[in-house]
């Protein structure tokens, strides 16, 4: 079940599945995608393990129905793609220009997130209609790639796009604030936090 307001601390090498430290703090999925790889600011810790942990972080996230076997190479699939969408992060939030090898593959996977129709039985007459949005790992994959596309591709939401200011935080997020001043990945985390840190140094 996600959970923006508890993040456990992860540990150098996670075993078995990543699931435990994923935290939904990002606002939409392609910035909680991008956070399942935790300490980017040191450690670097990825918190995605293996094919079955890309369906389960899908499955969570609301991408996908329900579990489903994952095809093969899909973790390699996956974090190629979530490094891909967070060098378009770096680059909106720094004021860089997007890799264009990482630009081309966030595109590549857009053909997964489009239109599939699907023929289709409705009272033992065949009807064509859509297939549903979430049918495979992929078309999940898809559907971040789109998002990430969205968030980057359009000016208002680019402008939006967040590293969380503190110094000890690389969590990405999407400032949804009405003033668009929003610093913190979290006010109930890392905004305490500062607060707490600010507050001892008056006080000294």
């Amino acid at each position: 079940m996600k959970t923006a307001a508890t993040v456990l601390e992860v540990p150098d090498s996670p075993t078995g599945s990543g699931a435990p430290y994923w935290y939904w703090l990002g606002g939409r999925p392609a910035l909680d995608f991008v956070n399942t790889r935790r300490e980017r600011w040191r450690r670097e810790v990825d918190c995605l393990l293996s094919d079955a942990d890309v369906v389960r972080w899908l499955t969570q996230a609301g991408l996908l129905p329900g579990s489903m076997t994952a095809p093969a190479g899909l973790l390699a699939e996956a974090r190629d793609l979530r490094e891909a969408v967070d060098n378009g992060v770096r680059a909106v939030v720094e004021g860089g220009s997007m890799d264009p090898a990482a630009l081309t593959l966030v595109d590549d996977w857009l053909i997964h997130a489009g239109s599939r129709p699907a023929l289709l039985l409705q009272a033992s007459v065949p009807v064509l209609g859509e297939r549903p949005p979430a049918d495979s790992p992929r078309r999940a994959l898809g559907m971040v790639a789109l998002d990430a596309s969205c968030m980057l591709g359009r000016p208002e939401e680019r402008l939006r796009v967040r590293v969380c200011a503190s110094e000890t935080c690389s969590a990405r997020f999407f400032d949804r604030s009405p003033s668009g001043r929003r610093r913190w990945c979290s006010m109930a985390l890392c905004g305490n936090v500062a607060k707490a840190r600010r507050h001892r140094a008056r006080s000294a």
